[in-house]
């Protein structure tokens, strides 16, 4: 792996010289830049991101662009578009980077579609993805790794894979050991004609039912027994991938294959097509995903942004609650799960913390306080489990590296490995970022040190002198001969460290922990921080003045591919804690009604997750309604990933069924249907309020707005594939009919079309005032308030403010209190266009039930004639006596 750790070095001394002061050229995005793009570069203001495929084609999206363009958005956000694995349901498996997706409709359609939306002034912004490749199958679908499969050390593609090529690369897909497929004669040879080789004509080939792999030139006339040893791979029953894969994965998935975008190469033949239609205008800005797997992040992001010339880049980074965004990475910042959680909690009512912790116990055992003890058992699990191969060779590294000098040699490998896990265990975000050869800054060698001293504590006292050692390894520090330091065995252990700690704390916390801890499910979400359970207002402010002053165009989103629930069921679910008392007392009558139907062994956890996630997808009326096909296979995701009584390699089909039988019940008997439908009337005011208002403060609180596709109306989406479902946009009662209604002057209906008109105007408004909400001249200011109900801000233009946002939160706490009463907001001078309700107010210190009244939110523009909104705007909350529910 020597080459890999050399490309990270020489990756990190170019990304150095990129942003030095003496550099000839200023770079694009540099700390004292605000991290905006150069110039002559789009910035995005507002997002549509669209998930392709063939459900989805480009020739599709062409036609969504006028609707799209009417919605007020200025930039299409696509999904992966290059070749992806047969049946891809979402483009992050790529197994080719040089072609456009035929499926979604190749170069030629993604260029119609480029030009459509030139031709109204919009963008096109695309997922690209420099971890990682699919290993398909068919195995030829990925001629890289095909070549790599068949030549070894010889191929051309040798050097692109993060794999070492000095044993056999382990394929696991045997569905029984090798043994006995090779006594069943399950594998064949063929000769066949691999496509995209045809000049080859007919190859031999290794058949194992679907699978199809290379067969080493003079080997095919072996017997098969010894034919498969003389191969540069090593076909596995497939439990063994845990404990022996030799190539870097995505995570645990041995289907994704890491390549070394580090190396020079790899980057020009991984990026080439896409830096080619950048220069062309096809496309304008990127957003790349999983950056922390490389070897060297900061590095790659400076090569790409120099490749780029300085287009805006988002980076998806996924942060601790405390950690920041590192302002040396060239980026625009990342793509909004750090606000997304921050704007769910803070319509998360803290007084209903300790009544939803209490059930909670009452179902599953775990009380509020042990969401640690959690997070730590799951940790422990992946690192046992399908991380293992992965922290055992860690371990190895650095077992190899102190056998080299006599004063470190009697640190054993039971040491050595209890160390690193025991800093796995204790590290609270996905990696540090350490450099070989780079001393590390403070911060950085902070945290390290800091998950250290917590992991000193599970370690026996004579291990504390190996977990120093460990730690003064991994940041770089003098440790050893002087030999030792210039190692490329160090230069490894220092890389494969940061990358196995991300991939622990996501398999670990957000595929394991968020599925166990059931306190409230909406604070379960990417990057999410479920221990903090509510966030103040003034803490809200606080971090968005931070990120505004550094990350001015950064992505705000409230509903990704990603999420484990769509911004609409958070919400409902938000809504909770402030009526945890009812909700208990729901639960157990629903408990006692259907105590013949509920089985008996039905796993706590899953069940309290089964009653919140009914809660949160309760919608019958609208036009994404739940049903029993939808829940059931969400409730099998979520205990397979729970990895308690069911997993996705030993499924218990049995209690699987019971619960999913059960959850059908639920969804479909009448008494049930009954009782929810009596807290849906209770909450209602309150679900409006969070939802509308949730929308709002995404589309206005900073940076570059993403509307994920749909989500303009509410939807009822959880955890991929269900948030991947089509959206009806030219059906009878389709997105583009209802906006075209809306338009027109009608008034809103229902919640949908409150939440489609919200979105409209304020799209809209970001359109016509793209500096204040993006780019070096925007800005952002708390504006005061005399409550805690009311979540109020500027956005600012030139330091001016131009825009008012005021937020109502908690409000059944608010309606306890008698309403606003005698609460006000001081505006600033000037006189404010209601851009949602229409009419006009002054600035100065004005009543909250003046200003608000029972809005959900108000959005304010400062009038004057250059920056009048051009679009008239349709009253959204209507007198209290008439309003939707």
């Amino acid at each position: 792996m020597t080459d890999a750790v050399d490309a990270a070095v020489d990756s990190a001394d170019r990304a150095a010289s990129a942003v030095s002061v003496d550099s000839a050229e200023t770079p694009a995005y540099a700390p004292w830049s605000g991290h905006v793009p150069a110039p002559e570069h789009r910035t995005p203001v507002t997002t549509y991101r669209l998930q392709l495929g063939a459900d989805l084609t480009f020739a599709d999206v062409e036609e969504l662009v006028p609707y799209l363009s009417d919605l007020g958005v200025t930039d299409l956000y696509l999904s992966p578009v290059l070749a992806a694995a047969p049946g891809s349901t979402h483009g992050y498996d790529v197994v080719d980077h040089r072609r456009i997706s035929s499926v979604m409709g190749g170069r030629a359609r993604l260029e119609s579609l480029a030009a459509a939306a030139g031709a109204r002034g919009m963008g096109i912004v695309v997922d690209i993805v420099p971890n990682h490749m699919a290993v398909p199958t068919p195995g030829w679908h990925n001629l890289p790794l095909w070549s790599v499969l068949r030549e070894g050390p010889d191929s051309p593609y040798a050097a692109w894979f993060d794999l070492s090529l000095d044993e056999p690369i382990l394929m696991p897909i045997l569905g029984r050991r090798i043994g006995a497929v090779l006594a069943d004669e399950e594998l064949t040879l063929e000769q066949v004609v691999v496509p995209g080789q045809e000049e080859l004509g007919e190859q031999w080939v290794l058949r194992y039912y679907d699978h199809a792999f290379p067969v080493a030139q003079g080997t095919e006339a072996l017997p098969m027994h010894v034919l498969v040893e003389r191969q540069h791979y090593r076909l596995a029953y497939w439990k063994v991938g845990d404990e022996e894969i030799n190539y870097r994965r995505f995570f645990d998935v041995g289907t994704l294959a890491a390549i070394r975008v580090e190396n020079p190469d790899v980057f020009a033949g991984s990026h080439g097509l896409i830096l080619e239609l950048m220069g062309a205008g096809v496309i304008g800005a990127l957003r790349v995903d999983h950056p922390d797997g490389l070897a060297d992040p900061g590095g790659y992001l400076a090569q790409l942004a120099e490749a780029t010339g300085g287009s805006w880049i988002a980076a998806e980074k996924i942060l601790a609650p405390s950690e920041s965004l590192p302002t040396s990475w060239p980026v625009a910042g990342t793509t909004g799960y750090d606000a997304a959680w921050r704007i769910d909690q803070l319509q998360v009512d803290p007084a209903g913390a300790a009544r939803l912790g209490a059930l909670m116990q009452e179902l599953t055992g775990d009380a509020p306080v042990d969401y640690d003890r959690i997070v730590e058992e799951a940790k422990r699990e992946v690192i046992a489990g399908s991380l293992a191969a992965e922290v055992d060779r860690l371990a190895r590294i650095l077992d190899s590296l102190t056998s080299q000098d006599v004063r470190l040699r009697d640190h054993t490998l039971r040491d050595l490995r209890a160390c690193v896990v025991e800093l796995l265990v204790a590290a609270d975000q996905y990696r540090v970022y350490v450099v070989p050869g780079t001393p590390p800054g403070p911060e950085t060698a902070a945290v390290l040190h800091a998950d250290a001293e917590r992991a000193r504590q599970r370690l026996e006292p004579d291990q504390g002198e190996t977990l120093d050692l460990v730690v003064a390894i991994l940041l770089g520090e003098p440790v050893g001969s002087e030999g030792l330091s210039e190692s490329p065995e160090r230069a490894e252990a220092i890389i494969r460290f940061q990358q196995v700690c991300g991939a622990v704390t996501a398999k670990g916390v957000e595929d394991t922990a968020f599925y166990r801890w059931t306190h409230l499910t909406s604070l379960t979400e990417v990057g999410g921080n479920p221990a903090g359970f509510a966030l103040s207002a003034d803490e809200a402010h606080a971090w968005a003045d931070r990120v505004q002053n550094i990350w001015p165009d950064t992505m705000v989103t409230s509903t990704t591919h990603d999420t484990k629930r769509g911004e609409d069921v958070r919400a409902r679910l938000d809504v909770l804690a402030s009526y945890a008392d009812e909700w208990s007392d729901l639960v157990h009558r629903l408990r006692a009604m259907t105590a013949q139907e509920r089985p008996l062994d039905l796993d706590g956890r899953s069940e309290n997750l089964l009653w919140q996630t009914l809660w949160g997808t309760w919608a019958p009326e609208s036009a994404d309604p739940m049903d029993p096909e939808r829940l059931s296979a969400y409730l099998i995701k979520a205990s397979r990933e729970q990895k308690i009584w069911t997993t996705w390699t030993a499924p218990d089909l049995p209690r699987e069924q019971a619960l999913t039988d059960y959850a059908t019940h639920l969804l479909t008997n009448e008494e049930v249907s009954h009782e929810l439908e009596a807290f849906a009337t209770l909450t209602a005011k309150a679900v409006r309020t969070a939802i509308l208002a949730n929308k709002a403060l995404a589309l206005t609180w900073m940076g570059v707005s993403d509307i994920y596709q749909g989500s303009e109306t509410t939807r009822t989406s959880l955890v991929d594939p269900d948030n991947r479902r089509t959206v009806d946009y030219a059906g009878p009662g389709g997105l583009v009919s209802l906006l075209e209604r809306l338009d027109s002057g009608a008034t809103p209906r229902n919640l949908d079309e409150d939440k489609l008109l919200l979105t409209s105007r304020l799209a809209r408004l970001r359109a016509s005032r793209p500096d204040t909400f993006v780019g070096p001249r925007s800005g952002y200011r708390a504006i005061p308030v005399t409550t805690s109900f009311a979540f109020a801000y500027a956005r600012l233009l030139d330091e001016v403010p131009d825009v008012v946002v005021i937020v109502r939160r908690l409000s059944k706490r608010l309606e306890q209190l008698g309403g606003w009463r005698e609460e006000s907001v001081v505006l600033p001078e000037g006189t404010w266009e209601d851009v949602l309700h229409g009419g006009t107010v002054e600035g100065g210190n004005q009543p909250l039930a003046d200003v608000v009244a029972d809005a959900p939110v108000v959005v304010l523009a400062k009038v004057a004639s250059q920056t009048s909104p051009t679009t008239e705007s349709a009253p959204l909350v209507q007198p209290a006596e008439e309003a939707a529910p």
